[in-house]
């Protein structure tokens, strides 16, 4: 295969969601890639319009081919202002959130850019009395394992493996909504024990189903001792997703189906099923 020429993708960072702490690694996880040379800019925890005033900017100094912008609630101010910068400069653009971001999707469509819902990454429990930076480390860490094992992540890697493909050959990029819901989620797993398949689907539902029960703590109830054990509670879920998600994985190792999609130097992306054989182009 002939060398490709680089391209650029710029990762904008607004705040935390659980797929923002590995988003730039899904693209090159071997750090080998000859195709791809990464930036990535973060305003950290705070993601207001002031923020994103200042850190986009940055960004674009860097003349992305392709931007990514990772936030919780895309439709809030902040995200927004973003958005608002970054189609100034009409480069193909995914936005990646939460289900509250998909009050988005008429403006990202508008602005021609890729909305993805990641429906699974859900509120964390954010109360003082709860959430000291272990806490937070280990509600993100069961987060990611959900998403890494269900297949979530597959969906969202490849969606910017194609943005970075069309801008490497020059070609067009279509931008689209992508929803992950447990079923597309399971589905991208390609799990091919119906156990580990059931079991991918079951950690990704309920890791849905922790977003209410943080929200409920957080917004809804303002008696602490209510509150607290209500944001324990959504914690303890997401633990148990990730749990299940781990199993579903261990079926398809027992059975040397797991499949393995790594990146070859080019960006092309590889697979593989038996643990004993090489990665090919599939």
């Amino acid at each position: 295969m002939s060398e490709a020429k680089e391209v650029r993708l710029g990762v904008l960072k607004l705040g935390a969601i659980g797929t923002a702490v590995i988003l730039e690694y899904l693209m090159d996880e071997r750090a080998d890639r000859k195709d791809l040379i990464t930036r990535v800019v973060t305003s950290g925890a705070k993601m207001g319009p002031e923020q994103a005033e200042e850190v986009t900017p940055k960004l674009l100094e860097f003349n992305p081919h392709v931007v990514v912008v990772a936030s919780p609630n895309a439709a809030l101010p902040g995200p927004s202002k973003a958005r608002e910068i970054i189609a100034q400069c009409k480069v193909p653009t995914i936005i990646i959130t939460d289900a509250p971001g998909a009050k988005a999707e008429e403006d990202c469509q508008a602005k021609g850019m890729t909305l993805i819902v990641v429906a699974g990454d859900s509120m964390i429990g954010a109360k003082r009395e709860f959430l000291d930076p272990a806490e937070m480390t280990l509600f993100n860490a069961n987060v990611l394992t959900v998403l890494a094992a269900s297949g979530a992540l597959n969906m969202v890697f490849k969606e910017i493996d194609c943005a970075l493909a069309a801008a490497k050959s020059g070609g067009t990029y279509t931008p689209s909504v992508v929803k992950i819901k447990a079923k597309k989620a399971a589905a991208a797993g390609m799990f091919s024990n119906p156990y580990a398949k059931s079991k991918a689907e079951a950690a990704y539902r309920i890791a849905e189903s922790v977003a209410a029960v943080t929200v409920e703590g957080c917004f809804k109830t303002k008696e602490m001792e209510k509150y607290i054990p209500i944001v324990a509670t959504g914690h303890e879920m997401m633990q148990e997703a990730a749990k299940l998600a781990l199993e579903a994985r261990e079926l398809e190792k027992g059975g040397d189906t797991l499949v393995r999609m790594p990146h070859g130097k080019q960006g092309e992306i590889l697979g593989k099923t038996k643990l004993l054989e090489k990665p090919e182009v599939k």
